[in-house]
This record gives C-alpha cells, sequence and structure tokens, in this order.
C-alpha cells in the first residue's frame, strides 16, 4: 500500500465498555481503506497530538527509520563492530 497514514478524526465520545469517567474521545486513524480506531480520556488538545503522532511513528516504520543504527552485542558483552 504506498498511503500514508493519516488522522481521519478526533471525536468526543461516551466511555468505552466496562469503563468510566468523563472527557472521553474515539479517534479514526486511515489509510486508504484501512482504519484503527482506539479510544483515549483527556482533552483534545493533547489527544489530537498523541494521535497525530502515532501517525508520524506510522508512517516512519513504513519506510524504515533513518539515522538509527542496529548494534549486536558481542560474547563479551561489548558492542560488536559495525559492518
Amino acid at each position: 500500500m504506498n498511503q500514508d497514514y493519516e488522522v481521519i478524526s478526533v471525536e468526543s465520545t461516551s466511555p468505552p465498555y466496562d469503563l468510566e469517567g468523563a472527557n472521553w474521545y474515539r479517534y479514526t486513524i486511515g489509510q486508504g481503506k484501512n482504519r484503527i480506531f482506539g479510544y483515549r480520556q483527556g482533552d483534545l488538545g493533547t489527544i489530537t497530538r498523541s494521535v497525530e503522532d502515532l501517525v508520524l511513528r506510522l508512517n516512519e516504520r513504513r519506510f524504515g527509520s533513518k539515522g538509527r543504527v542496529h548494534l549486536c552485542m558481542s560474547s563479551r558483552g561489548k558492542p560488536a563492530a559495525k559492518q
């Protein structure tokens, strides 16, 4: 799939099953026809930023992380040389 993930909506809702309290939001993340739904409790601004951060990380995972180094431990417990 060549499409990025994106925030479709963040909407006020009642608590999910078996949970209580106020200030619940249901978010929807989309990638083409695929949808991810979730619930968070808190204030709209914080939740919106959190979902936007999640979308950013999902998109980064699709293409691999740039600038990260994978270290392998040698048998002596020290990082092995980069290959």
